[in-house]
Order: structure tokens, then C-alpha cells, then sequence
């Protein structure tokens, strides 16, 4: 806690023939980072033949898988399915190296794949086919303006005849320069349709060359004219015919990939996740160093895989393996990946410092320390006890239904559970309950106006209170800080840094804290200006030693970066006041059309706006606190001490959904594996 995991530099040589075998182990582990053997000339791995076919199916099957998924039964989901989400089966494959996977692989698409695409190609075909008779339709629709045989319309010959859409604007001009250019020798019949006017051409084939310009200019949209023959309102009957047939096979084939999605999908997305795994395991080859008969891999991992991985790795390799684990040295800990190490109650935080960034090796974790001020913080936000038991029972459902999976949701829900529980705390103290609800409920049964629920102080009749109050919290935070900066700077031989970055604003923030409580008190002011005189000075010693010249003007622009920082702090009063604000805008609402008596017309929406309005409420100040307690971690807190800087651990690892893989050691067998 409060430091990354430890972690070891692992160094490895063992003979090729267990490549396959140590690397698949590796990754389904999900252990160690694996990281470029630094050896000059050394010989580097690309993906064979095998690998190059499980990069190849991989995009088949997950082109096939795309199908099936549109054609899956609808599953019963909603809210429930969302907040309790039924837990993956896994199927169980024993690995015996890609080759056998590969083979595995191939021996099932042959039986599958015929299938699927058979019935995907009928359901193109037929969706095509369909797309084109409705064009015929609609075509024949806009040619029911001539009420004439079609097989006239295609006429062609010494005359042909042209059919089309132009816009009704632009007729006049085209008849007129179409006339112009043909000399006369052409018939137009022209049918007006809503802003557009369907029109037949009549010209001689040899005019043609010149009538194609003009038609073109004035955006002559060509009609092509459908088979058969008869008069278009018949045909069009003919075609809805063909239609309704093609819509009754579509059904079909639709029904036939529906039982061999329900049959099939399953198994195609087991060995989908199969060759998608030794897809990503291919890029770890040639990071690894490789001789004819060995090969080498470096890395790093967690101090306690250490002895899991070695157990591993020597059991698949019958102990003939080279292997060494070794603590990091200075040079490397710009190098070393960071894994955040927190117990369990804090784990779930972690997300929250993620976010912003990892810390360094040397640097402290901050987790434990923002589960419980980005809580507090956003308790003392919302501040209100309903508010805080709405969020908390969703929560709580969340993390009920997501703990299996440990997955983001959970994670979130988590962090809320725990806010929540501020929330009602800091609303029982500053006694809003949906605001000032309960007060009015107290009022109108004790018939006592001046009824009220107990609390430390109303924060929208004392909110000097609520601000000293959210200053002097502003203050704690910030000297937690610096003092997390002074300690780590110090250990890490930044003597002058902790000194005067991190001690002076210590100094200036007790003088500030000992001027507010000892008022009065002859010994706490002399002591306090002692303090905030010390921590100035040192202030200024680092302001000049670090910018030389430009110190005078950053002296003032950094003090005063220091106040508004600490200024920033408010924020806690302001969404205080502002949620207990909105919260009694509804109430008085809810008041003023209460008494409409007509058809329980005030009651009944009453209520309506009393649970809605307050609903909203929660929803869009829990947003709020949310938000804001982010920022003050991120930007006054963490801008003390924290840079981010770290580099995240990310294990070469397998992406398991649907499969579990057990391996076996392949020995001599394993030679073509890689």
C-alpha cells in the first residue's frame, strides 16, 4: 500500500523446441511484461505459416461471427440483465501447440463454413434481387404516367425513345434548346409530377450525339425501362408478385441462419478467441532473441509470480532452462512498468488514480488516500441523506451483479457505494433530507412552524459556515500533499525540492492554520507569523534559485497560484448549497399546487414532480459531485506532489471470454511450433 507492487527483471534461455509452450503458458498467465532482448545481431522470430493461417481465420471467422451474431434469437436483457449479468461459460482447451491448434481450426471450419456461406450468399442474393425489383417498381410508378405498353417506351431503331425525370423548372429551357439542336425532329411528352415532370423523348437515332448534351445540362435524369410487356400499372402488379415471393424465400433462408446461428455460434466464437489469442501471442516473437537451438526472453513481473513462473517454466521445459530474476537498479526505474498494489477496500480506487496516470516506481500511491477524500468529497457535494441512499442502492445492486467480473462497472459502483455512505452521513449532518422536506412534513403534522430536523447548521442560513468549513478541509488536503512531496522527495535525494517546494508551503499553511485558531491567543499569532515568515522565505529562496532573474514576478504569481488554489476548495460549499437549493425550488413547488383540490389534481402531480423533480436532482448534482471531487484530486491535489508519469504494467496476456486453455508441454514435438 502506498507503493507500486515490486517488481523483478526476468532473464531467460531455454531450447527452442518449448518456445511454443513456454510462450502460450506466458500468456494465458498473463504475468509478465514481456520486453526486446538487447543482444547485438541477435537472430529475431517472425510469424510462421501457422501463425500467418491464424491471422487469416481469425478475419474469416470473425467476418462469419458478425453474420450469425445479426441472426442470434433476441435474448431477454433490460435493466436486470444489465445489473445482474449472467456469468460466461468457458469451454475447456488443451493445448498441444499451434500446429494441433491450427488443424483443430481448419477441421472445423471445413464442416462450418460451407454452411454459412451458403446461406449468407443466398440471403445477398436475394436481398439484391429484391432491391431491384423494388427500383423496377418504383420505375414502373413514374411510368404509369404514360398510359402505354412499356415494350414502347424501349423502342429503339431508325427513332428511339428516352424516358426520364427532369426538374419542372428547368422543362422550358430543354424543350426550347432541345428543339434548337435537333432542327425541330424531336416529340417531347412531358407528365408533371409534383416539382418534377417525367418526360418521353422521341428523336431520331442519328440525333442522337446532339440531343445528349442538352439533356445532360439540364440534369435529364434516364428512367431505365423494366422487362415485360403491357401497360406499367399491370407489370407493376407482376412485380409485387415476384417481390412477395423473393420477401417469403428471404424468410426462409433468414429462419435456416437462425438455427445454424443457435447451432454453430458458440463453437465459432470459441475457436475465434483461440486463433485471436495466437494471433496477439505472434507479437511477442520478435521482441525474443533466438540461436538455431535456443532462444532468450526478457521481461518484468510482479516479485510474487516470481516462483509461479518459474515452477511453470521449468516443468515445461523438463528444468532445462536458464533463468534469473533480479531487482531493479537505479538506471532502470524509468524503465520498470508500474501495477498499483492496494488492499482489496481500496483496489476498486485505483481506476480513479489510473485515470489521470500511473505513478513512478519511486513515487507514492496516492489510493488509499483518494478512497476516502474523493469520497468525503463527493458526500460533502450532494450532502443529502435520500440523495445519498438512491445512489447507494444502485450502487450496492451494481457491485452485487458485477463482483464476478471485477470489471469497470464494478470498479464504479464501487467508488459510489463508498460516496454514498459519506452522502448520507453528511446529510443527516446538515439535516437535508430531499432538501428541507421533512422539515415541511414536520411543520404541517406537529402544526409547529418552526419545526425543524436536527443538524449541525443549515447550510442555505449559514453558509459563511459550510465556506470556512470547506476552506479549512481545503487546507488538510493540501497539507497532506505537500507533506506526501517532502517525504518522497526527501528519500529520493531531491533535498533541495522538498525543501523548497514541498516544506515552505508546509510552514505557510500551519502559520495559516494557527492564525485561524489562535486568535486571541498572544503565543499561537506570534508562532503562526514565525511559521508563515519561515515558509515565505523558503519560498523565495526556491523561487530565485530556480528562475534566477524572472523570480521577483513568479514570486507573486506562484503565492497566488497557492491562494487560488486553495480558494478552489469553495466548490464543496457551492454544490452543497446548490443541491440543497434545487432540492427545496422542487419542495415549494410541490407546495404551491398541493392544494389544488379538483379531481386530486395538486396530489397527484404533486407527487409526480416531488419524486421527479428529485430524481433529476440527484441524478444531475450526483453528475456534479462526480465531477468536481475528480478535480480536486487531480488538479490542487495531485499538483503538489503527484506527476503521473509511470508507465502502466501490461502483461503479455490472453483475452479469455468463452475459452480456458490448459497446456501441455509439446517437447520435441514442438520444434515447428513457432
Amino acid at each position: 500500500m502506498f507503493r507500486p507492487t515490486p517488481m523483478l527483471k526476468l532473464e531467460m534461455i531455454t531450447l527452442e523446441r518449448y518456445r511454443d509452450s513456454v510462450l502460450t503458458y506466458l500468456h494465458e498467465m498473463g504475468a509478465v511484461e514481456v520486453r526486446e532482448v538487447q543482444v547485438k545481431e541477435a537472430q529475431r522470430d517472425a510469424p510462421n505459416e501457422f501463425y500467418r493461417k491464424a491471422a487469416s481465420y481469425s478475419i474469416i471467422m470473425s467476418r462469419m461471427a458478425d453474420f450469425l451474431r445479426l441472426h442470434l434469437p433476441a435474448k431477454k436483457g433490460g435493466i436486470r440483465e444489465f445489473i445482474f449479468p449472467p456469468e460466461r461459460k468457458k469451454r475447456r482447451y488443451v493445448y498441444q501447440g499451434i500446429e494441433k491448434l491450427i488443424d483443430d481450426v481448419e477441421a472445423f471450419l471445413s464442416e462450418v463454413e460451407p454452411e454459412i456461406r451458403e446461406v449468407e450468399g443466398e440471403i445477398n442474393s436475394l436481398n439484391t434481387e429484391m432491391e431491384r425489383i423494388r427500383s423496377e417498381i418504383a420505375a414502373l410508378e413514374l411510368l404509369s404516367e404514360f398510359d402505354v405498353d412499356v415494350s414502347y417506351l424501349r423502342h429503339s431503331g431508325i427513332a428511339q425513345v428516352l424516358v426520364g425525370k427532369v426538374e419542372k423548372i428547368r422543362y422550358g429551357s430543354l424543350e426550347r434548346e432541345l428543339l434548337e439542336a435537333l432542327g425541330g425532329r424531336v416529340v417531347l411528352v412531358p407528365k408533371e409530377r409534383g416539382d418534377t415532370v417525367v418526360l418521353a423523348v422521341v428523336l431520331l437515332t442519328s440525333d442522337y450525339e446532339r440531343a445528349n448534351p442538352v439533356l445532360a445540362k439540364h440534369s435529364f435524369e434516364r428512367i431505365e425501362i423494366p422487362e415485360g410487356e403491357g401497360r406499367p400499372y399491370e407489370l407493376v402488379r407482376t412485380y409485387q408478385n415476384l417481390l412477395g415471393r423473393k420477401e417469403r424465400e428471404l424468410e426462409d433462408a433468414y429462419g435456416r441462419a437462425a438455427e445454424i446461428a443457435s447451432e454453430r455460434y458458440d463453437d465459432l466464437r470459441f475457436y475465434l478467441e483461440l486463433v485471436e489469442n495466437e494471433r496477439n501471442k505472434a507479437s511477442a516473437l520478435n521482441m525474443l532473441a533466438r540461436t538455431n537451438m535456443t532462444f532468450a526472453l526478457t521481461g518484468w513481473l510482479p516479485e510474487g509470480e516470481a516462483k509461479k513462473v518459474e515452477e511453470g517454466v521449468r516443468k515445461l521445459t523438463d528444468g532445462i532452462v536458464y533463468l534469473r530474476f533480479s531487482r531493479p537498479s537505479e538506471e532502470e526505474l524509468d524503465e520498470i512498468p508500474i501495477k498499483l498494489n492496494n488492499p482489496g477496500w481500496a483496489r476498486p480506487f485505483e481506476m480513479l488514480t489510473e485515470m489521470y496516470g500511473f505513478p513512478k516506481y519511486n513515487e507514492f500511491d496516492p489510493t488509499p488516500i483518494i478512497a476516502f477524500t474523493y469520497s468525503f468529497f463527493f458526500g460533502f457535494m450532494l450532502t443529502d441523506f435520500f440523495y445519498g441512499m438512491i445512489v447507494g442502492i444502485v450502487a450496492a445492486l451494481l457491485v452485487k451483479g458485477h463482483k464476478k467480473f471485477n470489471d469497470g462497472t464494478y470498479r464504479f459502483a464501487y467508488t459510489l457505494l463508498w460516496s454514498s455512505l459519506f452522502t448520507m452521513t453528511m446529510g443527516a449532518l446538515f439535516g437535508s433530507y430531499f432538501g428541507n422536506a421533512l422539515d415541511v412534513v414536520g411543520q404541517y403534522l406537529t402544526g409547529n412552524p418552526n419545526f425543524g430536523m436536527w443538524r449541525i447548521t443549515d447550510p442555505l442560513r449559514d453558509p459563511m459556515f459550510v465556506l470556512i468549513l470547506a476552506l479549512a478541509i481545503g487546507l488538510a488536503h493540501l497539507f497532506v500533499g505537500y507533506t506526501i512531496g517532502f517525504i518522497v522527495k526527501w528519500k529520493n535525494g531531491e533535498r533541495k525540492g522538498a525543501l523548497f517546494d514541498q516544506l515552505s508551503w508546509m510552514l505557510v499553511i500551519l502559520g495559516i492554520v494557527l492564525f485561524a485558531t489562535g486568535k486571541g491567543v498572544p503565543a499561537f499569532v506570534e508562532s503562526a507569523e514565525v511559521l508563515f515568515g519561515i515558509g515565505l522565505t523558503l519560498f523565495a529562496i526556491g523561487e530565485v534559485v530556480s528562475n534566477g532573474g524572472l523570480a521577483a514576478l513568479l514570486i507573486i504569481s506562484d503565492f497566488f497560484g497557492f491562494v487560488g488554489t486553495w480558494l478552489s476548495y469553495a466548490r464543496l460549499m457551492a454544490l452543497a448549497l446548490a443541491t440543497s437549493g434545487i432540492a427545496m425550488v422542487v419542495n415549494v413547488l410541490v407546495q404551491m399546487i398541493w392544494g389544488i383540490k379538483f379531481l386530486y389534481i395538486g396530489p397527484i402531480t404533486g407527487v409526480i414532480l416531488f419524486f421527479g423533480g428529485q430524481f433529476f436532482s440527484t441524478a444531475i448534482n450526483a453528475l456534479g459531485a462526480f465531477v468536481h471531487s475528480l478535480r480536486l484530486q487531480y488538479v490542487e491535489f495531485f499538483g503538489t506532489f503527484y506527476s503521473g508519469d509511470g508507465r502502466p504494467f501490461t502483461p503479455f496476456m490472453s483475452r479469455r471470454e468463452v475459452s480456458e486453455v490448459v497446456v501441455e508441454s509439446s517437447g520435441k514435438n514442438d520444434s515447428g511450433g513457432v
